[in-house]
């Protein structure tokens, strides 16, 4: 049992790191000497990088706003599995836990959407941080489900 739950703890903090490195990092789109993220458009030119504030548009606030929102409930969760470790009654289900971290991987889950249905056409691929966030989408919904049928032993 507690290999378990060190499993499922690893996987957590894992998680975690994830969703904090896909929000932070300048990598959403990458093009040639340019690069996007939900914060900074970057273009590399005359040996320095220049960059600017990412567009007001509502659509990127969404997204700024939805992973900011799962790395929080991420964290939650963490905090929650934690307390609840130590204070909920044997035989108990972690269904407090279950619920932020399923709504974790809901917020990333939009966010990626929205980002990939509103961000302009252009030459650049998808960068390093938008696929962290896609892989962070169904390792926290799998998280999530663990902690609802994970049960605490004796």
């Amino acid at each position: 049992m507690l290999l378990i739950l060190l499993g499922v703890l690893i996987l957590h903090l894992i998680i975690l790191i994830l969703l904090i490195v896909s929000t932070a990092a300048s990598a959403w789109k990458i093009g040639g000497d340019s690069s996007t993220d939900l914060w900074y458009n970057c273009i590399a030119s005359n040996g320095g990088v220049h960059c600017k504030a990412a567009s007001n548009e509502d659509w990127i606030q969404a997204v700024q706003a939805l992973m900011i929102l799962a790395v929080i409930f991420c964290f939650f969760s963490l905090i929650a599995f934690l307390f609840q470790l130590f204070r909920l009654v044997k035989g108990g289900r972690f269904y407090f836990t279950a619920i932020f971290q399923i709504l974790a991987s809901l917020f990333v889950m939009c966010a990626a959407i929205i980002y990939t249905v509103m961000s302009p056409d252009d030459a650049m691929a998808y960068g390093y941080a938008y696929v962290l966030a896609w892989v962070a989408f169904p390792m926290s919904l799998v998280s999530g489900l663990i902690y609802i049928v994970l049960r605490k032993k004796e």
